[in-house]
């Protein structure tokens, strides 16, 4: 046991039978760093990030290293902070779509429907919702699911130097974006999913290119059992890497995959339904290995399972509107590409500029100044590609909230960093944050 206090902003010492124990609190990490250039040891303070290759953007991870080993880690966040859940207080409750999506970047669908679905329950019009949007929302969101894990597995194959898995990775993920240009006429970033239902129906000719997509996603999505699954030099380097048991899970909180690789079977698709999510046939996968193998095998059964549910989806649409029939509530839910290049309902327009001087200044009221929401407070929670993505949000009454709060699951998950790196290589720090598969947009929110 160390005899000198770590160099902190206060420390108290007691003794024990196991000799002198520090209460330490505060400090700084460059205080740290002198203390153990000064120390009589190998133990030196290395930084990988936020501008290093395998950080998953831009995170900064803070390790003290002895040779090889890794002796403690801890994360650096906040480099790509953007104050979205402030900005979210100074927009309408509908405006507050385009801030979310934007949030984690690989998930704005999830991000869009935990926001509405809490939106929805603060106006108590949840079960008001059309069919057509419930399904056509769990379509996008599985989608969002598949394009999710595809940059989860490419980006951790580049950061090991599978280069092969990162080419296969990013090719699927762009079938997924293309068609997500088809339904929404962008890539990212869509506030699509808004509050009482969806901005459009889908276009023309959209089903059968979601079909194409399915059956070309089953065939591609077994290559990558050939190239990785089976492979010896790929499952050496990811089995009993990045460990973190059932215990660990619950005692910090995460969820997803590395909840799920740990043998529980915790979705809230099915301990919580939204969305319908209850009435679709669909399983929950697991693994008992607790490391970064199982994590991958369970991100590709994962895609398997959003494969059959995009295919329920299909099977279950119906005609019928998108959008909730309260036009107190409801913005114009078909939109069409003017002259001017800008999305406009030309029929909406021509019929209340024509017909009805009020609907035509409730119109403007509604697009300018937004609905009311009952004051109260919610929290709605999806499950997305990293695990539980929540939302909690409190309303005053007004046009506007009052706060918006997320649950990020990359936040969240972040916390099992140094329980999964710590006593192991500095190389095995890379596999596990992979693993992990950290979005620093959903993180620094």
């Amino acid at each position: 046991m160390s005899t000198t206090p770590p160099p902190t902003a206060t420390a108290g010492a007691r003794e024990t039978t196991e000799g002198t124990v520090y209460t330490v609190s505060g400090g700084d990490w460059d205080e740290l760093a002198r203390a153990a250039t000064e120390a009589d040891d190998e133990k030196i303070i290395v930084n990988m990030g936020p501008q290093h290759p395998s950080t998953h953007g831009v995170l900064r991870l803070i390790l003290e290293i002895d040779g090889e080993t890794v002796t403690e880690a801890r994360c650096g966040i906040g480099y790509l902070h953007t104050g979205i859940e402030k900005n979210l207080e100074f927009r309408n409750w509908t405006q507050g779509t385009t801030f979310v999506t934007r949030m984690d970047y690989l998930t704005p669908f999830f991000n869009e429907a935990a926001y509405c679905l809490g939106v929805e329950r603060l106006l108590g019009i949840t079960d008001d919702i059309p069919d057509r949007a419930s399904i056509l929302r769990v379509l996008l969101m599985e989608l969002n699911r598949l394009s999710s894990h595809f940059v989860a597995i490419a980006t951790g194959g580049m950061e090991l130097g599978a280069t092969t898995v990162m080419i296969y990775g990013f090719r699927d993920r762009e079938h997924c974006l293309d068609l997500f240009e088809v339904i929404t006429g962008l890539r990212m970033n869509h506030a699509f999913i808004r509050p009482g239902g969806l901005a459009q129906d889908l276009p023309p000719g959209a089903v059968d290119q979601v079909r194409d997509f399915v059956k070309l996603m089953r065939k591609n999505l077994v290559e990558y059992d050939k190239l990785c699954s089976g492979n010896p030099v790929f499952k050496a380097r990811l089995q009993d890497i990045g460990y973190l048991d059932l215990a660990g899970c619950l005692a910090l909180g995460a969820t997803g995959p590395i909840l799920r690789s740990a043998g529980l079977p915790h979705d809230l698709r099915k301990s919580d339904p939204y969305c319908g999510y209850e009435t679709y046939d669909f399983e929950v996968p697991t693994t008992d290995t607790c490391d970064s193998y199982g994590r991958f095998l369970l991100r590709l059964e994962e895609m398997r399972q959003s494969l059959d549910l995009v295919e329920q989806c299909l099977d279950r649409l119906e005609p019928g509107p998108v959008m909730v029939g309260d036009k107190k509530i409801a913005w114009p839910a078909q939109l069409a590409l003017g002259p001017d290049g800008l999305g406009n309902s030309l029929d909406h327009i021509k019929k209340i500029m024509g017909t009805s001087m009020e609907a035509l200044i409730h119109h403007f009221k509604l697009v300018t100044e937004g609905f009311r929401v009952p004051a109260g407070q919610v929290y709605a929670a999806v499950e997305s590609p990293k695990g539980e993505l929540g939302v909690h949000m409190v309303s005053d009454g007004g046009t506007r909230p009052y706060r918006v709060h997320f649950r990020d699951p990359s936040f969240t998950n972040l916390q099992a960093m140094a329980a999964m790196c710590e006593g192991g290589q500095v190389a095995d720090v890379i596999v596990a944050v992979a693993s992990i598969d950290p979005v620093m947009g959903g993180v620094d929110r």
